[in-house]
């Protein structure tokens, strides 16, 4: 598919705005702090971030990560979802062209980006996210091609009862709960935007990967059995290559043999 070249790059700009707030998101919102007021300020000195230190990712560069008031570094967690969520967007025009289906999936990338790194620091997927989110995907099925109403409501369903068997499932095993409601429902929110069958792949990914690098982390002696990992990182990990390659996926699963 060709795209303008110009296109993607607004996309890329408008992403490094949304990306900037998203970050707003990621830090009050685990607090219970409004995310409007007050102004964004320096966790260190308190002292407010002026419109020339707000600039997405160019404010980071041009001060060299430190805050301008104090000299405390800037968390690398703000440059780079704003580089995350900037590139996630181009890349929704690159996949999806200019079109609906490209705003809807950019929506369902942001949210990705926010529970990922929401869970990452708090181990946290807040219900005002994910079930604002499950409604949403089921308002914008008809700007998903190939996602009908009713597959998008099996998928927001699936997922969450996928889910929902496999913490029992490890409840029975361990003895102990490996998940939360909070995945559950951030499993029927990718369910709810892509649908069913692009549900199982996210899951998979997320699986997998999870499994992956716990394994990875055990070996290395940076974790022990009993150590949680933040699920919702892989969930969002599973859903945006369930978003980007799910149908190749798919096409790919149902030629084998």
């Amino acid at each position: 598919m060709q795209v303008d070249p110009l296109l993607a790059l607004y996309a890329l700009l408008v992403g490094l705005v949304v990306g900037s707030y998203l970050n707003v998101l990621i830090h009050r919102l685990p607090r219970g702090v409004s995310t409007v007021r007050p102004r964004s300020r320096c966790p260190y000195c308190d002292g407010p971030i002026g419109a020339r230190d707000n600039v997405p990712l160019a404010s980071f560069l041009l001060l060299r990560g430190r805050c301008r008031r104090c000299g405390a570094p800037i968390a690398w967690r703000y440059p780079l979802v704003e580089a995350l969520t900037g590139a996630l967007f181009a890349a929704c025009v690159v996949r999806f062209g200019a079109s609906l289906e490209a705003l809807t999936a950019a929506v369902f990338a942001a949210l990705m980006v926010l529970l990922a790194m929401i869970d990452l620091e708090h181990f946290l997927l807040p219900d005002r996210v994910t079930l604002p989110g499950i409604f949403l995907g089921l308002a914008l099925h008809p700007w998903r091609p190939g996602v009908g109403w009713l597959e998008a409501v099996v998928g927001a369903l699936a997922g969450a009862g996928l889910l929902v068997l496999l913490m029992n499932l490890w409840y029975w095993l361990r003895g102990e709960e490996g998940m939360g409601m909070g995945d559950v429902n951030m499993m029927a929110l990718i369910g709810a935007f892509l649908g069913w069958k692009a549900a199982l792949v996210a899951l998979l990914g997320a699986a997998l990967s999870g499994a992956l690098l716990g394994i990875v982390l055990l070996l290395a002696g940076r974790v022990g059995w009993r150590s949680r990992l933040p699920f919702g990182v892989f969930l969002a990990g599973g859903g945006l290559l369930a978003l980007f390659a799910g149908e190749r996926l798919l096409a790919l699963y149902g030629r084998l043999p």
